[in-house]
């Protein structure tokens, strides 16, 4: 006789996990930028899946577990933190970056090693970072990557449409439907963003 094995339901899966806690999820990482000088400069980020908004951007020589610690506490120091965030297995992510989530109730979603499409959403905005903005100039140093970035935020979270999103920005705005269109410059003219006035 055969005896029949009772079959579990399947474990949530990587996908499902992430529909269903939509609204609690954030994820990082890092991006390396070369400067004019050949000198490495490495951008970090923080993105709410929820609306695909930019919370953070931090700009930095020399990445440390303390020093992406403290991007984390000031990117949520007045907003309510996201449930998980999600990250790749970086060693910059160190003990103390670790506390730091459980001291701000995080849990920590690390992907699995050699995995990036696990942080899809990150991956995906690094790449719209790089051919809307940094392949178009070059960086003279820190500060000026730290503006560039920044008014890259502004434009993506302000301007920038999303199929997901149903052709609305990360911040929402009202449909104009009457007045003359203008067209509004961003990141320097690199984009542009038509209104009505």
């Amino acid at each position: 006789l055969f005896r029949s094995r009772l079959r579990q339901p399947p474990s949530q899966g990587w996908k499902t996990f992430l529909r269903n806690h939509t609204d609690g999820v954030a994820s990082m990482d890092l991006l390396v930028i070369p400067t004019i000088s050949f000198r490495l400069l490495y951008g970090f980020l923080i993105l709410q899946h929820r609306r695909r908004v930019i919370v953070w951007i931090g700009v930095t020589a020399h990445p440390s577990a303390e020093w992406i610690a403290r991007q984390l506490t000031e990117a949520y120091a007045w907003a309510q933190a996201p449930q998980y965030v999600i990250r790749d297995r970086d060693r910059v992510y160190g003990d103390l970056f670790i506390r730091r989530l459980r001291a701000m109730g995080i849990r920590d979603q690390p992907i699995a090693p050699r995995s990036p499409w696990q942080n899809g959403h990150t991956e995906r905005l690094i790449g719209s970072i790089r051919r809307g903005c940094l392949d178009h100039v070059v960086v003279f140093g820190e500060q000026h990557l730290r503006q560039l970035l920044g008014s890259y935020q502004r434009y993506y979270n302000d301007a920038r449409t999303h199929l997901s999103l149903n052709k609305d920005a990360p911040v929402s705005r009202a449909v104009q439907a009457v007045g003359r269109v203008m067209a509004v410059p961003h990141i320097g003219g690199l984009h542009h963003q038509y209104v009505r006035i």
